[in-house]
C-alpha cells in the first residue's frame, strides 16, 4: 500500500533525487528537485507491507510500491539511509532484507544508489550527528516549506534526499580541482583515460 503527498512542480533543468528510509512495516521515500543551491519538494510517502503475511510477501510488497514510485516520478538518482543494528538479531535481519529490497527497486531501474550513514543525515540537515527526529522533521519543514509531510518516515527519507544533495554539490564542486590537479602531476583521470 502506498501513501502520498506531492507538489506540482515542472522538471526544467532540475536533478530529481529519491530519498529512502527503509524498514519492514514502513518504508518513507521522498523526492525533490535540485536546481544549482535551489531545493523544490516532488513527493513523499510511505510503502507499506502488511503485517501477518509471510516474510517473502511483505518483500514484494515493499518492491512492487517502489518500482511504482521510481515510475511515476522517475527519479535521477537515489539516496537511501544506513541502517543501525538493533539488539534483536531477528528484527536486525528482516530490517536488512527490507533494506535490500530498498536498494534494489532502484539499482534494477539503473539509478545509482547512494549510502548514507544516519548521523551523516542528521549533520547535513540539522548540524548536529545525534539530533532528534522531532529537530530532523522540522529542518526539513524549513528547507522545503511547501511540503506536507505524510509521517516521520518521509521526512527522514526527504532528509536523506536533502542530504544526496547536498553532498553531490560539494563532489561537483570539489570535481574540477581533483581533475586539475590530476592532470597537473600527469596522473590519469578518473576512468583511466590520460
Amino acid at each position: 500500500m502506498t501513501e502520498t503527498a506531492r507538489a506540482g512542480l515542472s522538471r526544467t533543468g532540475t536533478t530529481r533525487v529519491l530519498g529512502l528510509d527503509p524498514g519492514l512495516r514502513t518504508t518513507g521515500w521522498g523526492i525533490v528537485d535540485s536546481a544549482g543551491a535551489r531545493l523544490s519538494h516532488v513527493a513523499n510517502g510511505r510503502v507499506t507491507s502488511r503485517d501477518g503475511r509471510p516474510l517473502a510477501d511483505r518483500l514484494v510488497e515493499l518492491y512492487n510500491g517502489l518500482v511504482a514510485v521510481i515510475a511515476e516520478y522517475r527519479p535521477d538518482a537515489a539516496a537511501v539511509e544506513e541502517t543501525f543494528v538493533n539488539k534483536n538479531p531477528a528484527s536486525t535481519l528482516k530490517l536488512g532484507m527490507a533494506r535490500g529490497v530498498v536498494m534494489l527497486a532502484p539499482a534494477h531501474a539503473g539509478l545509482l544508489v547512494a549510502e548514507y550513514a544516519a548521523n551523516a543525515v542528521k549533520k547535513s540537515i540539522v548540524g548536529v550527528g545525534h539530533a532528534a527526529k522531532e529537530q530532523v522533521q522540522m529542518m526539513v519543514q524549513r528547507l522545503l516549506p511547501a511540503v506536507t509531510l505524510t509521517g516521520p518516515d518521509a521526512a527522514d527519507a526527504l532528509a536523506v534526499a536533502i542530504c544526496h544533495v547536498h553532498h553531490a554539490a560539494t563532489s561537483a564542486a570539489w570535481q574540477p580541482r581533483v581533475a586539475a590537479g590530476s592532470a597537473s602531476i600527469g596522473a590519469p583521470s578518473v576512468g583511466g583515460r590520460p
